[in-house]
């Protein structure tokens, strides 16, 4: 479900998360953070490139100089300024220097994480979106889409929202969760979420599913979670994800 300024999703323990989404004035200050950034990484790699070609003495070297400098200079900075985006969205979870800067994150309209394929399709759509000139397609769709979107989002199926509210917060928690833990992806998505939503739950509700993720986690643990308390499945929940507490 979506409204004109709120992403919702319903999470997986059936709790409604609630998104702000990113409108044009944010996207655009994101934007020309990272425009800025990514011309600046091109032409330092172009100066870079030169200077060494000097160094080999191949400047002024006729064809062999403009072949040298278009491999080693002119190609690499064009990869740089475009693949960008693309690979630091995906490296960076959602966002890039500019969006951490603005406090928005690249959400996919379930809420979750975008993959790689959702991410390379957002960016590919940056063509159609920067026509005819300074991204007027893409602009005066964020300004007239209920949900801010450009063009390259609704082909993704991709949101930007805020990166300052509770949920969003859940959301960036969850690759450093993953890294640093053996458990499954899915289960602890679901302790995350169950932590962050346990007093917004029932009582009954929330120890029949923190027992349940507790014994899919420790299987061991199973029989000793039946007289558990909810104050103490609460705080084993938080003695598995001791970054989410």
């Amino acid at each position: 479900m979506r409204d004109s300024e709120q992403l919702r999703v319903t999470g997986l323990t059936g709790v409604e998360l609630s998104l702000p989404i990113a409108g044009p004035g944010t996207r655009s200050y994101a934007f020309v953070i990272d425009w800025h950034i990514r011309v600046l990484v091109a032409l330092s790699w172009l100066l870079l490139a030169r200077l060494s070609l000097m160094g080999f003495g191949l400047v002024g070297a006729g064809h062999g100089y403009r072949g040298a400098f278009a491999l080693l200079g002119a190609l690499p900075a064009l990869l740089l300024y475009l693949l960008y985006h693309p690979v630091l969205e995906l490296l960076m979870h959602g966002r890039t220097p500019g969006k951490r800067i603005a406090g928005v994150r690249l959400v996919t309209q379930r809420g979750g994480l975008p993959g790689a394929g959702a991410i390379l399709m957002r960016n590919v759509f940056r063509l159609l979106d920067a026509m005819p000139f300074a991204y007027l397609v893409g602009l005066t769709s964020c300004m007239i889409n209920a949900q801010h979107l450009r063009i390259g989002d609704m082909a993704a199926g991709t949101v930007l929202v805020l990166d300052t509210s509770p949920s969003a917060h859940s959301l960036a928690r969850l690759p450093a969760l993953v890294d640093h833990s053996k458990l499954d992806p899915n289960v602890i998505e679901l302790l995350s979420e169950l932590l962050e939503r346990w007093p917004a739950l029932a009582v009954e509700h929330r120890d029949a599913l923190a027992r349940a993720l507790l014994a899919r986690a420790d299987p061991a643990a199973a029989p000793a979670l039946d007289a558990a308390s909810d104050t103490e499945l609460h705080a084993r929940l938080r003695a598995v994800l001791p970054a989410a507490a």
